[in-house]
């Protein structure tokens, strides 16, 4: 087996570090994962045994691998990553988005991405530039979650659109004109969600796509948290189903 690098945004793998993500990888996407790491040190660990099992049904190799996984995490404490293939799938046609525009956070596409899944939302568009879908600190942001979700990275907002051009939009941005409970009740049945930048919210251009939506909050903060925000309005949008 050829040797593993620490990981880089051009290599054709990434890593799921930790038992839980490296679990959601084999049960989700077992097609994808090239082989489990162990460390020695947990051998005897409850999940570690899980996991190895999980690796004889899914026949993927094992490799007891405790150098590789001190490198590739930066922590002596690992013991366990899934070595995985990266690859896209593209958002269901018929099911609502989540579209976010140049995310720069790792850790917030994570918690997005875990989120997501835990409302029922597995269509996901994430528009470049942006951070690294695939970075191992993305992964474990999202404990795993990734494994269970389409998600396409886009190389501008007008090449998503090309794809799915029927989508109502619900941008949100601090200017909505619209607050999230009326937005709700236009979303119909095909919609996206349209969160920007951490820093710099959504271009004012987005005010003329769609819905503009606002999460109505007091003047005693400026803006909500990313992922707060997403969490909010992933909330509302589902609470009465996807």
């Amino acid at each position: 087996m050829p040797s593993l690098e620490t990981y880089s945004k051009e290599l054709d793998y990434s890593y799921a570090l930790g038992i839980f993500p490296c679990m959601e990888a084999m049960k989700k996407a077992p097609e994808t994962v090239r082989r489990l790491l162990i460390s020695q040190k947990g051998e005897d660990s409850e999940g570690v045994r899980t996991l190895v099992q999980l690796a004889a049904d899914k026949s993927i190799r094992v490799e007891t691998a405790d150098k590789v996984l001190g490198k590739i995490s930066g922590k002596d404490n690992c013991f366990a990553a899934a070595v995985f293939s990266k690859r896209e799938l593209k958002p269901d046609s018929d099911k609502p988005h989540i579209v976010l525009h140049n995310p720069s956070d790792k850790g917030n596409i994570g918690t997005i991405l875990r989120t997501a899944l835990g409302f029922g939302l597995t269509s996901v568009a994430v528009i470049a530039p942006c951070a690294d879908v695939f970075d191992p600190h993305t992964v474990r942001a999202s404990m795993g979650a990734l494994f269970s979700l389409n998600v396409s990275v886009y190389s501008s907002f007008a090449d998503y659109r090309k794809d799915y051009a029927e989508h109502k939009l619900f941008p949100f941005m601090l200017t909505g004109s619209c607050p999230i409970e009326e937005a709700v009740r236009q979303k119909g049945d095909r919609y996206a969600l349209v969160f920007g930048n951490e820093g710099a919210g959504l271009p004012e251009a987005f005010a003329s796509y769609g819905v503009p939506t606002r999460i109505p909050h007091s003047d005693s903060i400026d803006s909500l948290n990313l992922s707060i925000a997403f969490a909010i309005g992933a909330y509302e949008f589902t609470k009465r189903g996807v």
